[in-house]
């Protein structure tokens, strides 16, 4: 699952300005703080959380010396009963439409099969067709709704999972 001539791999402290100037430019992302990404990449993280080990990953896609996007992933536990979710994808406008989210997404989904996770979780904008149809063909399925679960603007969450076994 990859588009020609695009390289994903795991970000680095130099990617950092990068990764938060892209999301700062997409409505939608998650705009979280630069720290929360720094915090990923700094030991791509195992720490301990409330319910045992939580490990996240944040990847880059670039083409050249170009970074067009990035992923989040997140794996809570180990074994059978380890929770995975999909926490951010997002692609620079320009790359769009290009196999960028697609190739990102299936890295994410590789790195929670090798954590043991059994499943992998997204919530998504009711009105983000394209990413619903891309989680879909990447064989997500609708798992339910959270109403008003956006803000700015107000919107709900379609929540999908993906079988990873």
């Amino acid at each position: 699952m990859s588009v020609a001539g695009v390289r994903v791999r795991v970000a680095g402290a130099a990617d950092l300005a990068r990764v938060v100037e892209i999301e700062r430019t997409i409505a939608e992302a998650p705009h979280w703080a630069e720290m929360e990404y720094a915090a990923i990449v700094s030991v791509n993280r195992d720490v301990d959380g409330m319910d045992g080990m939580v490990k996240r990953c944040l990847l880059v896609a670039e083409a050249g010396e170009r970074l067009l996007g990035f992923a989040v992933g997140k794996v809570e536990g180990s074994g059978d009963g380890s929770f995975a979710e999909l926490e951010s994808v997002v692609v620079e406008v320009a790359a769009r439409r290009r196999g960028v989210g697609r190739t990102l997404s299936g890295a994410v989904i590789a790195w929670c099969k090798g954590q043991g996770a059994a499943a992998l979780e997204l919530e998504v904008r009711a009105g983000s067709e394209g990413a619903i149809a891309l989680y879909a063909g990447l064989g997500f399925m609708v798992v339910g709704r959270r109403g008003g679960y956006y803000q700015e603007p107000p919107e709900d969450a379609v929540m999908m999972r993906l079988e990873l076994g």
